[in-house]
């Protein structure tokens, strides 16, 4: 009975990773990208107030619960007239989580590069934003590749948290069908096995990538 249970509810679990799981969370990292790049930007710029309010923003994404983060978008700006669908507010509360933890990865990444590269930049004619587009950010993206990938595996799993403000995903379909028979502990556990495997896959990719990249380095 366990394991007709296991068979027929696993196609709607697998639908609900590839429908809603798997495109939420490669939406969210690339638009949290964007904003952590823009961020660490602005953390690192000599403009007071720009890296002040950097900071702010960074203090705050890492202060409080992704919950919480996605609560207020969801529930609380209904309050002052901004209501928005599920989908939209978790892929916004889900990039501003990955745009406050991502800046501080790429801060860091560009922080690493030596200083003699800016200048070898400007020697060779080159203004600040094109050094930082042709030397810089290439070599910062290889020392950023593994804390990013974390930050997306990380991610994956915290999709599940769009099921509490009704994204069907893999986490809510796994709910659905738990609440007909009431066979909780067999649907979720289901579930963190799918999400188990999808972390490993990523993990593995990672794992190729890096190596990949190491290679290139040596050379």
């Amino acid at each position: 009975m366990t394991w007709d249970l296991i068979w027929s509810s696993l196609g709607p679990i697998l639908l609900g990773a590839v429908q809603a799981t798997i495109p939420l969370a490669l939406a969210s990292f690339a638009l949290g990208l964007v904003i952590a790049l823009v961020i660490a930007l602005m953390r690192i710029s000599g403009n007071v107030l720009l890296s002040g309010i950097a900071r702010f923003y960074i203090s705050v994404i890492r202060g409080t619960p992704l919950l919480v983060q996605l609560f207020v978008i969801f529930y609380g700006l209904p309050n002052i007239g901004l209501k928005l669908e599920p989908w939209p507010s978790a892929i916004i509360a889900l990039s501003l989580n990955v745009g406050g933890y991502g800046a501080e990865v790429i801060r860091a990444a560009i922080l690493s590069v030596p200083k003699g590269q800016w200048e070898a930049g400007h020697m060779i004619g080159m203004s600040r934003a094109q050094t930082l587009r042709r030397i810089i950010l290439p070599q910062a993206a290889r020392v950023s590749l593994p804390p990013l990938s974390n930050t997306f595996i990380s991610l994956v799993k915290d999709t599940s948290l769009a099921s509490l403000i009704l994204v069907t995903e893999l986490f809510r379909q796994a709910q659905q069908i738990a609440s007909v028979g009431g066979d909780f502990m067999v649907l979720y556990l289901e579930a963190a096995v799918v999400y188990w495997v999808i972390c490993l896959v990523l993990s593995t990719v990672q794992s190729l990538l890096e190596k990949r990249l190491d290679r290139y380095v040596a050379h």
